[in-house]
């Protein structure tokens, strides 16, 4: 286990971990935002109670996601220090106006929302929760911002020795289509998380008839109706972020498909067996013409297959396998299309209940609809692990690879990257253990805690 292993392993582990709280931060905190809206125009009781509910698990999911995210920005100096070297004058721009503007917006209000109830006006108060929201979307904006340099690098130039990347244009970095076309995804995404979660909290409530079912009601049917909007939000943002890879990252989508040679019309694969070190089918269920469509809105147009584009990337960039782990690729994309595939099930299956007035649940559609707030994570996690795996070997696409950006062995070892995993591995769990623990304890109790 060399150091490349070990501090891809590491940093895997620690952002993987850190995103299962990222989303719903997102979408979790418009849903308060809109809960005590609703509580300022309507003056009802039940919406400033479901505010006061749904932030309790908000301020439980923001204090884990915060203290897990700070550890990620070390490794960039310690474990990558290369990468830093060679990236640090664009890549820290937008990560320190993350910090000193967007997150700061977020900590800021979130306290005063946090205790200013009764001593700030209603309208003011609410107020607070919007500019959380705002603060926290922002944050995940300039994220995108540096991250999208990593998948198409623009507005930069080389130094003159040829060691790094200088940036040259600001705007060319904040405009990147990559960011624009990212950004939508994982903003919806967050709306799915925090829609799914108060499904699931709503259903369980109304199955266990507790004494605030009344409330939960409610609770159930903005639920739907967001959860619902976040679905069609994110699959539609994923259908153009798709179109985009065809252009920027064809080998992306050619490693997510198994997709060997060229086609047009292009074929999607329902089901691959292939052997990835002859680049060939071992057995493949297809569907003609399918991935044109999803790549050109067309049954026609022709997409790159893996021979062709590592005999291109060769000639272009010189000798070397740039072909990323095509059973990642393929299986982390089909989780998050199946994941989302059934959000939507769940979602319109919700709509229809609530629509119908109909809160009793038969023991399938009860269990659907609990343990529907996993499916948002498996979608989130498997489409991140496609955008980043599917980009190597480069760790910023065209310029570097990812093994000329880990710290040397020199610098950091082996043995100090295994210690140090090990102990974030005990740290991590301890921490998912305690999140869960006191999301289930404060979710099950009701509103009335929440007070």
């Amino acid at each position: 286990m060399d150091t490349l292993f070990l501090a891809r392993l590491q940093f895997a582990l620690t952002s993987v971990f850190h995103f299962f709280f990222v989303p719903l931060t997102l979408g979790l905190s418009i849903f308060i935002a809109i809960m005590e809206t609703a509580w300022v125009r309507t003056g009802k009781e039940k919406y400033r109670q479901l505010t006061k509910f749904w932030g309790h698990l908000f301020l439980i999911n923001f204090a884990v996601g915060v203290v897990t995210g700070i550890v990620m920005e070390f490794q960039f100096g310690m474990n990558w220090s290369q990468y830093s070297r060679f990236v640090g004058d664009i890549f820290g721009v937008p990560l320190a106006i993350e910090a000193l503007l967007a997150f700061f917006l977020e900590s800021t209000f979130l306290g005063l929302w946090v205790f200013g109830w009764d001593r700030l006006p209603k309208a003011a108060h609410a107020a607070t929760i919007w500019l959380v929201a705002l603060g926290s979307n922002l944050s995940a904006l300039w994220i995108l911002v540096a991250n999208s340099f990593m998948q198409s690098p623009v507005g930069y130039h080389m130094s003159a020795d040829g060691s790094r990347a200088e940036m040259t244009d600001f705007s060319a970095l904040l405009f990147n289509p990559y960011v624009w076309r990212q950004f939508p995804h994982v903003v919806a995404g967050g709306l799915t998380t925090g829609g799914f979660l108060v499904i699931a909290v709503s259903a369980w409530h109304l199955m266990k008839k507790t004494r605030d079912e009344e409330a939960f009601r409610t609770s159930l049917r903005f639920g739907a109706i967001y959860a619902f909007i976040g679905t069609m939000l994110v699959m539609l943002a994923g259908h153009t972020q798709m179109q985009d890879m065809v252009k920027t990252q064809p080998m992306k989508v050619a490693a997510a498909e198994a997709l060997w040679e060229s086609e047009n019309p292009a074929s999607f694969s329902l089901f691959t067996v292939g052997n990835e070190k002859e680049l060939k089918d071992v057995f493949s269920v297809r569907i003609p013409g399918m991935l044109s469509f999803l790549a050109y809105n067309s049954f026609q147009g022709e997409v790159k297959g893996i021979r062709e584009l590592q005999a291109e990337y060769v000639q272009k960039y010189g000798a070397g396998n740039y072909v990323p782990s095509i059973i990642t690729a393929y299986w982390s994309f089909r989780f998050m299309v199946g994941a989302g595939t059934l959000m939507l099930l769940t979602a319109l299956t919700a709509l229809y209940k609530v629509i119908r007035e109909d809160y009793t649940f038969s023991p399938l559609t009860g269990a659907l609809l609990f343990w529907s707030f996993l499916l948002p994570y498996i979608a989130n996690s498997s489409g991140w692990i496609l955008a980043e795996m599917g980009r190597q070997p480069w760790i910023v696409f065209g310029l570097l690879k990812t093994e000329q950006a880990v710290s040397p062995a020199s610098v950091v070892s082996s043995g100090e990257l295994l210690l140090s995993i090990i102990v974030f591995a005990l740290i991590y769990g301890l921490l998912a253990l305690a999140d869960v623990f006191l999301l289930k304890k404060y979710a099950s109790a009701g509103l009335h805690a929440a007070e």
